[in-house]
């Protein structure tokens, strides 16, 4: 009986052990669980955060770029104009971000769920909606800092006559409509060039996706044919083609054009590596690193090409630092669609066509009288369309980088055709609607009395942009045409 009873308690304590073992593992799992959720939500919160850091750093290096075009611009012009292309610089990034406030954000990727809709998007206006969806805010500031690249763009190309007033009217239209449909075809995922069919696949109307990664043609080629467009109707400033005054029109300041140019690249680190759109994870970093790496290459390649075929081939055979900047631009313009598809031989060999280009292109608008007193059609209308172009013959499908070029057996030539065409009809139909009755109404070019005297004394207070003598104003130096 005495034994009996023992087995009876030893039975009992292991039934009252295992109850509280199994309590305690029940208590660690939920302690497992809450553990896990925790950490879960802190690498959320981590890589939310450390997005945000990355496209803050890549936004304000976009934004820095337009004390690039500042200064470029400023050191192109002629001393008495100087003061006038600062205030259109200003005008582009305040009246466009307001314009992609407004309009422009909505246009561009306020698509509806499950939209045909492939022309334009049609939700939050006044950023309805972002406050609900904050992550959203870093992503309005990167895109709206490109949206004023293209105003700025025109600017330089129509300098030192153009009124204020038809600019900031083209400037309104370009940054409320232009520039933003063509996002959407391109950039929203539900566009006419980029969107995803019912198998899930990204497809555009003519086949594959178009492919621009950072905007050779969304950004550079809208910019460019705008600036083409306009350089055209408001006609060349007053004896610019007149022998006996050519020399006149030499840009007062080739160190404002490197400093301008340094600038620029500078802030395409932010423009290029910026359009991963973030950066918590090692494939993205190494994206992001292959991008400035390409990014690098091209300019140089195509601004010693540049440099040096008007150093020994083309006349005078002089050594050309105008020429140089813009064949750096030119280079960055060109790599800018297909900076995170090719390899950095390609890259190289991008830069090189996209030299030849911008020299020829310059040369053929100063034989047909065509004023674009920066060389922005060169550099950003015609490189921006070879960008575009080149991903339709680099970029090996082999090396998981997302190409498709007909040099490694791909198929993506005609679509980056057809969205050339697109984006090109779009921007010229609109930009002469614009620019036409403008012209026709007397608000688009200045009199010869305001060109001859300059902008700066006419309508600016101060009449100059800064203390200079006058011997140092009328100075001869070496001609100067930089793209914007």
């Amino acid at each position: 009986g005495s034994r009996q009873l023992l087995v009876c308690v030893h039975v009992s304590l292991l039934a009252s052990r295992g109850c509280s073992l199994t309590a305690k593992m029940s208590d660690l799992s939920t302690r497992v669980a809450a553990l896990e959720a925790e950490l879960e939500t802190a690498k959320a919160d981590y890589n939310e955060s450390l997005d945000t850091i990355w496209m803050l750093l890549a936004s304000m290096l976009v934004f820095f770029m337009h004390s690039g075009f500042s200064l470029l611009e400023s050191g192109t012009v002629r001393f008495k104009n100087t003061q006038n292309i600062l205030a259109k610089n200003l005008l582009v990034i305040t009246v466009g971000f307001l314009c992609w406030y407004v309009i422009g954000y909505p246009l561009a990727f306020g698509a509806t769920e499950k939209t045909l809709n492939k022309f334009a998007g049609g939700t939050g206006f006044f950023m309805q909606g972002l406050w609900e969806n904050k992550d959203a805010l870093r992503f309005w500031f990167f895109q709206g800092a490109f949206c004023a690249t293209g105003a700025t763009i025109v600017s330089g190309a129509m300098a030192e006559r153009t009124q204020l007033k038809g600019f900031g009217t083209f400037t309104i239209l370009l940054t409320s409509v232009i520039y933003p449909v063509v996002v959407y075809w391109g950039w929203s995922g539900s566009g006419a060039l980029n969107f995803t069919d019912d198998e899930g696949e990204s497809k555009s109307l003519v086949g594959p996706a178009f492919m621009d990664f950072a905007g050779s043609g969304i950004v550079h080629l809208v910019g460019g044919i705008g600036a083409l467009c306009g350089a055209i109707i408001v006609g060349p400033r007053k004896g610019r083609f007149d022998p006996e005054t050519e020399a006149e029109f030499d840009g007062h300041s080739v160190p404002f054009c490197v400093l301008g140019t340094f600038f620029l690249w500078f802030g395409w680190y932010g423009f290029n590596p910026g359009s991963t759109g973030a950066m918590h994870d090692r494939d993205t970093a190494n994206l992001a690193g292959l991008v400035a790496v390409n990014t690098t290459l091209s300019p140089c390649v195509s601004g010693l090409l540049v440099f040096l075929l008007r150093a020994r081939l083309l006349g005078p055979k002089l050594l050309d630092v105008g020429g140089f900047c813009n064949g750096i631009l030119a280079g960055l313009v060109a790599i800018t669609a297909g900076c995170a598809n090719v390899e950095p031989w390609e890259a190289i060999m991008i830069g090189i066509v996209g030299g030849l280009l911008y020299q020829g292109a310059s040369m053929l608008l100063q034989k047909l009288g065509v004023d674009d007193v920066v060389d922005a059609f060169p550099v950003h209308g015609v490189c921006g369309l070879w960008g575009i172009l080149a991903l339709g013959f680099f970029g090996n499908p082999d090396e998981g980088m997302g190409g498709n070029g007909a040099f490694h057996g791909g198929d993506q030539f005609g679509t980056q055709l057809f969205a050339g065409f697109l984006i090109t009809i779009w921007t010229a139909g609109l930009s002469v609607m614009i620019f036409l009755p403008l012209r026709l109404l007397g608000m688009l070019r200045m009199g010869d009395e305001f060109q001859d005297a300059g902008a700066d004394i006419m309508e600016h207070s101060p009449c100059k942009a800064y203390n200079a003598s006058s011997e140092s104003s009328t100075v001869p130096v070496l001609t100067v045409k930089v793209g914007s």
